[in-house]
């Protein structure tokens, strides 16, 4: 197959502006763009817009290049401004048809190498002097052309299974409203909680094995759901020194970067794991409230309002400890945190049915990608 660098493959588009009045309605910012999606679903900001950001056009491929690990790429859909610690590929037509060029970039065989040049530990960014240089085998436009009808049916089958994902998802939302927006009594999560804490912080790259304790990390938490597919472990004595760390089934996981304020429980399997840079929130028995219920209150609306208007930082936004413990809860009774938990778990099976057709969608793009670009290569 023909080789390329990528700077043959793909232009970098730089163009920048101060953002104007107007301007924060059509925004993109990396927290808009979803790991192994090619659909933006949603835009916007409800803060002023300050510093220069990268003028897109409708159709560019966005590319998320501040945490790569997340393996964020995704169509523009629209015109508009975008956050300046991303990138806008536009393709180079004589090299690589338009339609499958997304799909290029989406791929393993790009990210993996995107993630191998990534520099930074606790934020790795891909820089575009190193990434120009990169090199890519390319088929055929032509076989491009017949590969890009076939992966775009299977990605438009994927985004009707993940457009009902969503309807779901806002169905457990309004219903969460609907039973708990007459509840005025609040606490804040450290009177209720045994502790609110930050997980290893310090950097474990040296400590990792291929078999010992299961240390997860901020990419592993996902609504209400702990994501295990992408897996590290550290040495026993090295997790030995943060034993007061060690996670307990029913603890709190919160993410304070990637996706700062979302909230998972820990399930009882993985009791004994330890973490890396999240949060850890472990309730009181005595304080009236199931742990799986605060979990869901803090990815509600009203908790990630909250989280929106505490996060810190610019170069890459975070949510910590401090803002964590000060965050209101409401205090529900008893029978109507069960009720509305049989409610989403009931919701949760429809979405793990729909979660698994989308992986199936997914597995049958990354086949084809891999016959097309990885296996041709070998």
């Amino acid at each position: 197959m023909p080789h390329y660098k990528f700077d043959q493959i793909a232009f970098n588009i730089t163009d920048k502006k101060m953002p104007e009045p107007g301007d924060e309605k059509m925004y993109i910012g990396l927290e808009h763009l979803d790991s192994g999606s090619l659909k933006i679903t949603r835009w916007g900001s409800e803060v002023e817009l300050t510093g220069q950001k990268l003028v897109m056009r409708k159709g560019d491929v966005l590319f998320g290049r501040r945490n790569t690990y997340l393996r964020r790429a995704a169509i523009a859909p629209h015109d508009g401004i975008f956050s300046a610690h991303g990138m806008i590929f536009r393709p180079k037509t004589q090299v690589i048809d338009p339609e499958y060029f997304p799909f290029f970039i989406s791929s393993n065989y790009f990210m993996d190498a995107a993630i191998r040049i990534s520099v930074g530990s606790l934020s790795p960014t891909v820089n575009w002097k190193t990434l120009k240089e990169l090199e890519f085998d390319l088929p055929s436009l032509e076989e491009q052309r017949k590969n890009a009808a076939l992966l775009k049916s299977i990605n438009e089958t994927k985004e009707a299974y993940q457009e009902l994902l969503i309807q779901t998802d806002n169905l457990v939302k309004s219903q969460f409203i609907e039973m708990f927006d007459t509840v005025t009594d609040a606490k804040p999560l450290a009177d209720l909680a045994e502790m609110v804490t930050v997980g290893i912080a310090n950097s474990a790259t040296h400590a990792y094995v291929d078999d010992g304790v299961l240390m997860f990390r901020n990419q592993n938490i996902k609504a209400n759901e702990l994501d295990d597919s992408d897996l590290i472990y550290i040495k026993p004595e090295f997790a030995k020194k943060y034993e007061s760390k060690t996670l307990k089934a029913n603890d709190i996981l919160v993410a304070r970067t990637g996706y700062p304020g979302t909230a998972c429980i820990v399930p009882e399997k993985y009791a004994g794991s330890q973490t890396f840079t999240t949060l850890i929130v472990r309730m009181k028995q005595s304080s009236g409230l199931l742990p799986a219920f605060v979990c869901r209150y803090i990815n509600s609306p009203s908790g990630q309002t909250y989280v929106k208007e505490n996060e810190a930082g610019s170069a890459q936004l975070n949510f910590g400890a401090t803002a964590l413990s000060k965050m209101p809860i409401i205090l529900p009774p008893m029978e109507l945190q069960e009720r509305y938990l049989v409610f989403a778990e009931q919701s949760d099976k429809s979405k793990f049915e729909l979660k698994e057709a989308i992986k199936s969608c997914d597995a049958l793009m990354k086949a084809i990608l891999f016959t097309n670009l990885e296996e041709k290569e070998g």
